[in-house]
């Protein structure tokens, strides 16, 4: 027998208590009186009676009975386990002992009885099959079969299952069951037919254009090598039959297809394998809305004309051509296009304010941006610090820049009053940012002239860039214009030096004589390689003269009406100065884990002759990369725009065999369709969580409330729940079997979407292995047992059960019987002649002692005498 107590702080009034009763024992004369004393310990038994009856006391009377609970897992997953667990189960009851219930229960999405528990002796029933088998519940399992016990009572749960979840979650319940007196067995169920291939994955594009080439990947998970039959419809209609052979594991199939018209396409993919484990996972759905043909804009230059215009499917997308010089100065010349793509285009003939306006169309509104490789982009091409070099997955700057060969240069600038306003600012920027292409230590000098020449820094070895650069930005525009003495003052500095390469650009917006000795000095600076490139500025600048010097000094001449175009210039002159940008050994790429980019080279990938190095941005995405470890295509998203940087050439003479292999149109038209935006237009975003979950999103955050109608192919109304999570957001739960369902989404704006849903099969139909982790964690949380032996399930539970018998109510009777005996003795006077009379009596016998002691002394006395 055990005595508890449910609420012990009641327990704490006894202190108070006990002070008041010892300091009225001691202040009151009764204490001297046998009858005081009854009375005090009378009521002292009542306060602590009352007391303990508050603290609601009870005591356990000791119960042998014990509850054993089978829950058997009837889902899909170990279905055709059935036998075994029966087998397992009746076997197990041979062990029975007479104190112990027995019930069996089945479950899968659901909860069933199939043996309520009970006493008495019970056979094995036959199971039947259940509701709900697509799913996999055992957290709702384990608290239903503990609310059909007996509460108090020592209990054990044996869960047989392979412990593969599909709802729920019993690891969240299993801090309710530790160190009580419920513990969890666990028997694992295992798949009797192992051999099954099931479609693991099928996607296409969420949105893709009319015609546009679309990939259709597939994942097939086999248990066994094998072989069978990959088909794919659209609409209803077969469009692929392909045969394919599986190897244990994971598969992975690749097609592109053409779509034509608009609106939602219904993809469907099956596989028919002989012998197959489960048909039930063996198709899934996916769907694709299809929009109008895109439009793609191709920038060439007149030197060098596009040839991607001619690989890109016209029938998929409309394709324009355009020259450099004549790109729209507008963001609206832009917004019209799905993709952008720059063929070997250098940056003077773009400029930074359509570098600029390109940018935002790209960030902001979602086009596509691709650069292609050659000697006139990227590096060569002067986007060093550009917009475009922003919105790219590179950076123009080369690793290994140690490996340049030694070089001078000398910027000659017109300060001249000309000059003034926007046009030397620009100039002053433009040279400062050709400075920090420079290495320390490269020779360099920057001379400004007017009708004089200003020699702002001396011709020597470029020690601190910072102070180079703050130095140029301080020069200001005024003076007439004398050219030709600061570009044969550069040529003098330059000429006796030893360095590799040497050069000189002279920027100028006027007019001037020239002396008759110039050619001569040109001459002279050529023999000791001594370059000079010039940029005339303006309208107003003598371009025929510049375009002579640039000629005589075998440089290039820049003719740059647009004053935008000048930091395109100079980062171009100063990157030419080294031809280590150009990587020209013959060379094959290593792939990146891209499947629109792997699935072209799935034959190999050919040889390629040469691109331009440059440097990957730290969250780009590398599709191909060279032996050097150089991105040759990368990617990333801008915004809400991707781009793409592939710095190979088109024409063949970098790209080699590329360029020449039978795939060479399919590889730029992959490059389209990955420009081209997928984003919706509409605000909804429908993600799909777990099982029959989906999460519906108003991403413009706008809408207070969603009302959410769901319908299937035939128009029947889907039942869900919903569970509002935030406003403009939705979790609903469908009760749909495998396939096609519709969304309508409305808001309290008034606002409409719909759209096509694909609801994947259970993962109850994806072979897996049982999760055995799981089932022994629950039985080691819980105090049970991972089982092998049936006749473990009926061994003693270590809690012993009792039957509480509350105390309360008997307390307060007594307290209520010894306090009428309290009023009893004080007011009535019961007992109290005893109580004298036994008090005489004690008197009369001290007296007579006291009188024989007396005599007993005379005596004594009067024998003295």
């Amino acid at each position: 027998m055990d005595i508890r107590i449910e609420n012990p702080l009641w327990l704490l009034l006894l202190i108070p208590i006990a002070i008041y009763m010892v300091y009225a024992w001691k202040s009151s004369n009764m204490r001297f009186a046998r009858k005081g004393t009854i009375l005090y310990a009378l009521r002292s038994i009542v306060i602590l009676c009352i007391v303990f009856a508050l603290t609601i006391p009870y005591v356990t009377l000791p119960d042998e009975e014990e509850q054993i609970i089978f829950v058997v897992d009837r889902s899909v997953s170990v279905a055709d386990a059935s036998q075994l667990a029966e087998e397992w189960i009746a076997e197990s009851l041979k062990a029975r002992k007479a104190n112990q219930s027995v019930g069996i229960y089945s479950f899968a999405g659901t909860f069933r009885s199939d043996s309520r528990l009970t006493d008495a002796t019970i056979e094995m029933p036959k199971l039947e099959p259940i509701d709900s088998k697509g799913e996999t519940n055992i957290a709702k399992a384990i608290d239903l079969s503990v609310a059909v016990a007996k509460t108090g009572l020592a209990t054990r749960i044996v869960l047989l299952s392979d412990g593969l979840e599909t709802e729920g979650s019993i690891e969240e319940l299993l801090p309710k069951y530790e160190n009580g007196h419920i513990q969890i067995d666990t028997f694992v169920l295992r798949r009797s037919n192992v051999a099954d291939a099931s479609i693991s994955l099928f996607e296409t594009p969420r949105s893709a254009y009319e015609g546009e080439r679309q990939l259709l990947r597939v994942e097939v998970e086999s248990s066994t090598q094998t072989v069978g039959q990959l088909l794919i419809n659209l609409n209803d209609e077969e469009i692929i039959s392909e045969p394919v052979s599986l190897d244990e594991g994971t598969n992975q199939f690749a097609f592109h297809h053409e779509a034509s018209g608009t609106g939602l396409l219904k993809y469907e993919a099956k596989l028919i394998v002989p012998d197959d484990g489960l048909l039930e996972n063996n198709r899934m759905l996916s769907v694709t809305m299809l929009e109008q043909s895109p439009k793609v804009l191709v920038v060439q230059t007149e030197r060098s004309p596009s040839v991607i215009p001619s690989l890109l499917d016209q029938n998929a997308m409309e394709v324009d051509i355009v020259d450099a010089e004549r790109l729209p100065e507008t963001l609206s010349g832009y917004l019209g296009y799905g993709a952008i793509i720059f063929d070997n285009v250098p940056g003077h003939l773009v400029g930074e304010h359509k570098m600029t306006v390109i940018e935002q169309a790209v960030k902001s509104f979602g086009t596509g941006f691709m650069m292609v490789g050659g000697d006139e982009s990227y590096g060569l091409g002067g986007y060093f610090k550009s917009p475009i070099e922003r919105l790219l997955p590179v950076e123009m700057e080369v690793k290994g820049k140690e490996q340049l060969p030694s070089l001078g240069l000398v910027i000659t600038l017109d300060r001249s009053g000309s000059m003034s306003g926007s046009k030397i600012v620009i100039a002053r920027e433009a040279a400062a940012r050709a400075v920090e292409l420079l290495r320390n230590d490269d020779t360099f000098g920057f001379t400004a002239f007017d009708h004089e020449i200003w020699e702002v820094i001396p011709v020597g070895p470029l020690q601190d860039k910072q102070d180079a650069m703050d130095q140029i930005l301080s020069i200001p525009a005024g003076g007439g214009t004398d050219i030709f003495p600061s570009v044969a003052k550069a040529y003098e500095d330059l000429t006796d030096l030893k360095l590799q390469r040497k050069h000189i650009i002279l920027l100028t917006d006027g007019q001037s004589s020239m002396p008759p000795d110039y050619e001569e000095v040109i001459a002279e600076g050529k023999n000791s390689n001594v370059s000079l490139s010039t940029v005339a500025i303006g309208t107003d600048a003598d371009s025929l003269l510049l375009e002579e010097l640039a000629e005589l000094g075998g440089g290039r001449f820049y003719n740059a009406f647009d004053e935008s175009t000048i930091p395109a210039i100079l980062t171009r002159e100063t990157s030419m100065l080294t031809r280590t940008y150009i990587e020209d050994d013959p060379f094959y790429v290593s792939l990146g884990n891209v499947p629109e980019w792997t699935s072209i080279f799935q034959e190999g990938v050919p040889q390629m002759n040469a691109y331009i190095a440059t440097t990957p941005k730290g969250t780009a995405t590398i599709v191909a990369e060279s032996p050097k470890e150089d991105p040759v295509i990368a990617e990333w998203m801008y915004g809400l725009g991707r781009t793409i940087a592939f710095t190979s050439d088109s024409t063949g003479k970098w790209s080699g065999d590329l360029a020449r292999w039978e795939g060479y149109s399919s590889f730029w038209n992959t490059a389209v369709s990955r420009l081209l935006p997928s984003y919706e237009d509409v605000p909804y975003l429908i993600t799909h969580d777990r099982g029959g979950t989906y999460t519906i999103t108003d991403s413009s955050r706008k809408s207070a409330f969603l009302e959410i109608a769901i319908v299937d192919e035939q128009g029947n109304e889907v039942p869900f729940q919903s569970e509002p999570l935030a406003p403009g957001k939705v979790r609903v739960t469908l009760d749909a079997d495998p396939g096609l369902v519709f969304f309508g989404v409305a808001d309290d704006k008034g606002g409409l979407f719909e759209a096509g849903v694909s609801v994947p099969y259970s993962l109850e139909y994806k072979p897996s292995e049982p999760n055995v982790a799981l089932l022994e964690k629950i039985s080691e949380r819980t105090g049970g047992e991972h089982l092998e032996d049936p006749e473990r399930v009926f061994r003693s539970h270590p809690y012993k059960s009792g039957d509480r018998k509350p105390i309360a109510d008997w307390l307060i009777l007594t307290a209520m019987i010894l306090f009428f005996i309290d009023i009893t003795l004080r007011r009535f006077g019961m007992f109290s002649s005893l109580l004298d009379r036994k008090e005489m009596n004690d008197v009369n016998e001290v007296t007579t002692v006291k009188q024989e002691d007396h005599v007993a002394e005379l005596l004594k006395a009067k024998k003295k005498r």
